[in-house]
């Protein structure tokens, strides 16, 4: 029997809108039913996200797989929160089934800030070694009783081997379109890269849309859906989907990490930015989201 995890059938998400978040929040926290709710812009796949008020956020699990993450949040992300150098989310109140949604959900206190872009960065390399230096305080908190790998962050700390088959799959949708020979080579160099075992905290999820700017500076990280315990090298992968070459070099050094670890990143860069490329290359209404991950494919092949 393998001892590879098994993602199982992608999730089945559940729709939510403003009036049934309303009823939610009037049922459930009434001093909060007066604030207006309104969707946020690109609030994410795993959860539905709704301004409540100015000043707060609801946040629901769009699926089974994703609210196995509220539980975890609501433990860990306090005790993070006080170990960190930069805000994270901290949930406030954790709200029940009801009004036709049948997950747990949360409210959080709403972090401002811009989405991290290359274009929007001041100082590529200063951002660089904020972020390095931010996870390298979360690596360093306790991981004693912290969440394994599992199905509540989609093997994130695990085994890149998880994800071999959606890379042939990736290749198979690909074919003609990106180079096979090279991408199979640097995937069976993260495979073969061994981890020290050593358990450490990661976020699991250090994206664009993850990193909130101030002033073009790193001023926030959030949705931690997606963290645990574990092999950190997941959180590497940012080092080719956004930082700049001169950044990339100054996070690597900043974090110490080493060739191994390297190539696991670079591994878990790979196999995402695949499947975003093979799920957008041929549709014209997805050129930006497709020329992205095609910028991103360069960056990595050409190291």
């Amino acid at each position: 029997m393998s001892d590879v995890p098994d993602l199982g059938p992608p999730p089945r998400r559940t729709a939510v809108g403003v009036e049934q978040v309303r009823l939610l929040v009037a049922d459930q926290f009434p001093h909060l039913a007066g604030l207006r709710i309104e969707p946020v812009a690109n609030g994410g796949w795993d959860n539905w996200t709704f301004h409540l008020g100015p000043e707060l956020l609801v946040r629901l699990p769009s699926a089974a797989e994703y609210a196995l993450a509220a539980d975890k949040e609501h433990l860990w992300l306090p005790a993070l929160a006080a170990r960190l150098p930069l805000p994270i989310p901290v949930p406030l109140a954790k709200g029940e089934p009801g009004a036709g949604y049948p997950y747990p959900w949360s409210i959080y206190r709403w972090l401002d800030g811009e989405t991290a872009g290359v274009d929007r960065i001041a100082d590529p390399v200063r951002f660089a070694l904020d972020l390095a230096g931010f996870l390298a305080a979360l690596q360093d908190v306790d991981t004693a009783g912290g969440p394994r790998p599992g199905v509540h962050n989609w093997f994130r700390g695990g085994t890149l081997r998880t994800y071999d088959k959606k890379v042939e799959h990736a290749l198979a949708a690909l074919d003609g379109h990106v180079d096979a020979a090279l991408v199979r080579e640097i995937w069976a160099r993260a495979l073969g890269a061994r981890w020290d075992g050593v358990d450490r905290w990661f976020h699991g999820d250090i994206a664009p849309g993850n990193l909130l700017l101030a002033s073009g500076s790193l001023a926030a990280v959030i949705d931690f859906g997606t963290c645990g315990v574990g092999d950190p090298a997941c959180d590497l992968a940012i080092a080719w989907t956004l930082l700049s070459v001169e950044g990339r070099a100054a996070f690597r050094e900043r974090l110490s990490v080493d060739d191994a670890a390297w190539a696991r990143g670079r591994g878990w860069a790979l196999w995402k930015t695949l499947a975003t490329y093979s799920r957008t290359f041929d549709d014209p209404e997805d050129a930006e989201e497709s020329a992205e991950a095609r910028r991103i494919l360069g960056e990595i092949s050409a190291e």
